[in-house]
């Protein structure tokens, strides 16, 4: 139903991930028999959780961990790992500066330019480790670069912008990456996003992305929504788009994952993403916790640094555990950004859903107290769902 702003402006009701609760059907299962599995391109994972393309959540040890425990990391191409041989001293610089320095900081350090031997360098240390190579660009980087990272091998690489269509119109000046051509190209799959609508998901897919990001403005160190005033609430915008993914399915037999991306702490984030529609999901500040994150525990947005418009910040994370704690536990915290895996499996268990596209099936309620109702004294003093 739409709502009346005014005369002459209407606006449909949005849903955000705090205002929707999962209903237990009727029946239970074990936790162990729960399937998470997940394909993306055509790579299978045990754990449907990705690590962000951000500076602050993976390099190349961490993309190799995550491979390992069975979920997958994105390293970010325009980022410290691509602009310095050493990027040591460079993460040092930024975790130990001063809040009122940090922007001007940024900017001087992402200023250096982006060495195509070092993309090419990246990627290969993270395959020769074993890794899963995954590498993130924006369009006009891809298009730059994207011989260099078909050169090197990377397994699947993810176009990503704040916003990205296959309808962007560009100044005479500046050929526009055709996407279609991209995906059809490249010889490793390519996902498209981000997005927040069903006509935009549906469009990707039809341009050829091996998978949809979903989600503009939610994540922990974003502040596009403040800055530009765009975005959908995740729940709505995950539905939207998977709606489009299973219609594209109908019609074409191809079956294109949904990647909520932001805005999600916790496994119940998790769980409930996946009960909208999602088939996976994307996190970055609870893998900025991990011991093993090149951070120093910090996190920071990938347009944090723009030179003209910065649309992030740098927020203190702290660091809780390792990487294996975080995704497998065994859980070190009570307020669910541990185990994160164990978190899915116990709340499909509950739910009665044996694998990820039954979890999609699940009840859904409108619930904004959920995580308050009752929870007086964890909040009074600041401990489980009240931290």
């Amino acid at each position: 139903m739409d709502i009346q702003i005014g005369r002459g402006k209407t606006a449909r009701r949005a849903y955000g991930i705090d205002e929707i609760a999962l209903v237990p059907g009727n029946r239970t299962l074990d936790p162990s028999l729960a399937d998470t599995k997940w394909s993306i391109g055509n790579i299978e994972r045990e754990i449907p959780i990705i690590a962000s393309a951000m500076d602050g959540v993976v390099d190349v040890r961490m993309a190799v961990r995550l491979s390992e425990l069975g979920a997958l990391g994105v390293l970010n191409l325009e980022g410290i790992q691509t602009r310095y041989d050493n990027p040591e001293p460079i993460l040092d610089r930024i975790a130990a500066v001063g809040k009122t320095e940090f922007v001007s900081l940024m900017q001087e350090l992402y200023a250096e330019p982006i060495k195509p031997e070092l993309i090419e360098l990246r990627i290969q240390e993270i395959k020769q480790q074993g890794g899963i190579a995954a590498v993130s660009a924006t369009p006009a980087a891809a298009s730059k670069f994207g011989g260099v990272i078909a050169k090197a091998g990377a397994d699947m690489i993810f176009i990503q912008a704040t916003v990205v269509s296959t309808a962007h119109l560009s100044p005479e000046s500046i050929v526009p990456l055709d996407l279609a051509k991209f995906c059809e190209e490249m010889p490793m799959p390519v996902i498209l996003g981000n997005c927040v609508t069903y006509d935009v998901t549906l469009n990707l897919m039809k341009a050829g992305a091996a998978a949809v990001m979903v989600g503009i403005g939610p994540g922990a160190a974003c502040t596009s929504r403040g800055v530009l005033g765009v975005g959908v609430p995740q729940a709505t915008a995950i539905a939207d788009c998977s709606a489009a993914r299973d219609d594209f399915f109908r019609e074409t037999g191809k079956y294109v994952p949904i990647v909520a991306d932001g805005g999600l702490i916790t496994g119940g984030d998790i769980c409930k993403c996946i009960a909208c529609g999602a088939d996976g999901v994307m996190i970055g500040s609870p893998f900025a916790r991990a011991a093993e994150a090149p951070g120093r525990g910090f996190h920071w947005g990938m347009a944090t640094p723009s030179p003209v418009l910065p649309r992030g910040t740098r927020i203190n994370v702290g660091t809780t555990g390792t990487v294996e704690q975080i995704l497998r536990g065994p859980a070190g915290l009570d307020d669910g950004t541990h185990n994160l895996l164990g978190s899915l499996k116990t709340s499909m268990g509950t739910l009665g859903a044996k694998n990820i596209k039954e979890m999609q099936q699940v009840e859904v309620v409108i619930a904004p107290s959920l995580l308050t109702e009752g929870k007086v004294y964890q909040k009074a003093q600041q401990l489980g769902m009240g931290k």
